[in-house]
């Protein structure tokens, strides 16, 4: 009767998890590298808003739906704008690393393909941030756009003349929206609940959120997409551990190993 209450062994999860102090060693080299690089691409203001205004035109070429039409929605009032702002500042960074770390602890095999994908998607945008600087839509005088951050607060961005943080001129791609996307997608893949799908909700929401608030353009958020799906056809998912499959290695645990013989006992 016990044997039917216990967790199934980790045997095969605890081999698959790497080192946690490797892995902080790791993460945090890889977001020092990320910062340094984005600080690389300051200082082209010029080709930045260049930039901008062939995005923003080949948008409207394509018939693209207006970033004005969201922000509209946002505008009705202040309280609206000010939530967007705060989920925007708030719920990038942090929703990604919870996302890594409870893949570290009941997913170990998918956390590492999921740590892979998310390098790989962050290096090829730090490449595009480096070779195509692009001045977010609040800058660009011809999109009509407020900045939703400026006016209702808060903001993550301060003066782009003095801000020596961040890199505002790296609009393209989005990487709030490339990481939502693969929050989302890892969890569906890595849970089995009938309701995984509806963390899907988090990249939707983010990508309103950034379109809304004028911090990137629609293409942003496109290119990001593209870059994730090239990035998840290169990098294999991992088949089921052994939490979420019910086998260790190919050994059935405690409970299908009593169902079995009761089965054989009773022919």
């Amino acid at each position: 009767m016990n044997a039917r209450t216990e967790p199934a062994p980790a045997g095969s999860d605890a081999i698959a998890r790497p080192p946690l102090v490797r892995e902080l060693l790791l993460v945090a080299g890889l977001f020092l590298v990320y910062k340094f690089g984005r600080q690389l691409a300051t200082g082209h203001t010029g080709e930045a808003f260049h930039n901008a205004h062939r995005v923003w035109d080949f948008e409207r070429a394509v018939h693209l739906p207006g970033e004005g039409a969201v922000q509209s929605l946002l505008l009705h009032g202040d309280g609206l704008a000010h939530l967007a702002n705060t989920y925007y500042a708030a719920v990038h960074f942090p929703a990604t690393a919870a996302f890594l770390i409870w893949l570290y602890l009941r997913r170990p095999a998918h956390y590492v393909w999921a740590r892979r994908v998310l390098a790989a998607v962050t290096a090829a945008a730090l490449a595009l941030h480096l070779l195509l600087p692009l001045a977010p839509p609040r800058m660009l005088a011809a999109t009509g756009l407020v900045d939703t951050a400026r006016l209702y607060g808060p903001s993550v961005y301060g003066d782009p003349a003095t801000d020596s943080l961040s890199n505002q001129f790296a609009a393209m791609p989005s990487l709030h929206f490339g990481w939502a996307l693969m929050v989302a997608i890892g969890l569906v893949v890595a849970t089995r609940s009938r309701w995984r799908r509806l963390w899907l909700a988090h990249p939707l929401l983010t990508l309103l959120v950034i379109v809304g608030t004028a911090n990137h353009y629609w293409l942003d958020a496109i290119v990001a997409a593209a870059l994730l799906g090239l990035a998840l056809a290169v990098i294999p998912v991992p088949h089921r551990t052994a939490t979420t499959a019910g086998r260790v290695r190919g050994t059935l645990v405690p409970a299908q190993r009593d169902e079995q013989a009761l089965v054989g006992a009773g022919r």
